[in-house]
């Protein structure tokens, strides 16, 4: 590479000074801005060299980066995700993408149209345990997908809760927070989801959100999902806890994801491939099963180094705004369901868009090419 990446962080709270330290683990890239209007962002930026700024706006005054991080609160992300696609500068936004899947539209349009590369921070997609399970998936070894299952029990101590009050809020609660990784990895190895039916219980601590739910899910592949969260459970059988991907959980040797197929099931992340070894497939034929290969990286320093490949064109994003927006969708199924007891259906707005625009472009063609045609 000819010059440095040079990158903004919007946010340098935990999850901001994560993407720090994958900043500092990669060559040629480098961390010039941090846009933070309090007194802790100031003093990182001190701490590190570099310059720190309260908005967005006085950042783009003095300088543009090649790429920006957004690592704020939810409910900023489009205001500032669109700020930085006005600037024509590639950003790489946290999960959720946005609160709402409309709000989340918008900012995946606008990126569309200004050609500005957009990306959203679900990096466990970068995990090569999750990059393994996919090629065993995808080269047939577990055959058709039928069935997948995710589980998501941990217990948050009271002083999560009372550290950031706003987490006792509705919308607060572990569908919004933490399920949404685990929708988007089922979603990544079964495909689309287009029903869902959940149901939730109110907190037991008294919180104005849930903190139990489970879904059922429907995908287009004509497989069925099944997904169960709580942050009130002591439990080992959670991403956090079975992948040994973020040091500061405890790990444990379960496996959270089941994927089952016509030929075969996979657990995930010990990456356990269960067949039969002989042709027939009968329940009374002993079953056995392989390890899969595990590698070992830093998905946070996967994802900022694809981030870089991305905003440089060099490669199409593994998770692009529509993917966000996509996972959002199934996320408000899901809290919509929980509210209402009915099933709910999700429309595939990607197609429609992807639609629209090639009627767009065939009718500039058709136009272009009317004044040739002969008369």
């Amino acid at each position: 590479m000819s010059k440095n990446f040079r990158i903004a962080i919007v946010g340098i709270g935990l999850v901001g000074r994560r993407h720090a330290d994958a900043i500092r683990a990669l060559r040629h890239v480098d961390l010039v801005a941090v846009v933070d209007p309090s007194d802790e962002g100031r003093a990182y930026a001190v701490e590190h060299g570099v310059a720190c700024y309260e908005t967005l706006e006085e950042m783009f005054a003095n300088q543009t980066p090649d790429g920006a991080v957004l690592a704020t609160p939810t409910t900023l992300h489009v205001e500032q995700g669109l700020k930085c696609v006005r600037r024509g500068c590639p950003v790489l936004v946290e999960k959720p993408i946005a609160v709402e899947a409309t709000a989340a539209l918008e900012l995946v349009q606008a990126a569309e149209k200004a050609n500005v590369p957009l990306m959203v921070g679900h990096h466990r997609r970068h995990n090569p345990l999750i990059r393994s399970a996919k090629e065993a998936i995808v080269d047939g070894k577990i055959g058709d997908v039928r069935a997948v299952h995710a589980n998501c029990w941990f217990y948050k101590p009271d002083e999560y809760f009372d550290a950031a009050p706003w987490r006792k809020k509705p919308g607060a609660g572990p569908i919004s927070v933490n399920l949404v990784h685990d929708v988007d990895l089922l979603r990544y190895l079964a495909g689309e989801v287009m029903t869902v039916q959940a149901q939730s219980a109110a907190s037991q601590r008294g919180y104005d959100n849930e903190d139990v739910a489970g879904a059922l899910l429907t995908f287009e592949s004509g497989a069925i999902g099944t997904i169960s969260v709580s942050d009130s459970i002591v439990a080992p059988w959670s991403w956090e806890m079975t992948s040994q991907e973020y040091p500061i959980y405890p790990s444990t040797t379960e496996s959270s994801y089941m994927v089952g197929g016509s030929h075969g099931s996979l657990s995930v992340p010990d990456l356990r491939l269960w067949s039969y070894q002989r042709e027939q497939r009968d329940w009374w034929t002993p079953i056995s099963s392989t390890a899969l290969k595990k590698g070992a990286a830093d998905p946070l320093v996967n994802q900022l180094r694809h981030f870089v490949e991305v905003a440089r064109c060099e490669a199409e994003p593994i998770v692009s705004g529509w993917e966000g927006f996509r996972t959002l969708q199934v996320i408000e199924a899901i809290q919509n369901s929980c509210r209402t007891g009915e099933t709910v259906r999700i429309r595939n707005l990607q197609e429609t868009q992807e639609q629209r625009l090639q009627v767009m472009k065939n009718i500039r063609y058709f136009v272009k090419n009317l004044a040739k045609c002969p008369k």
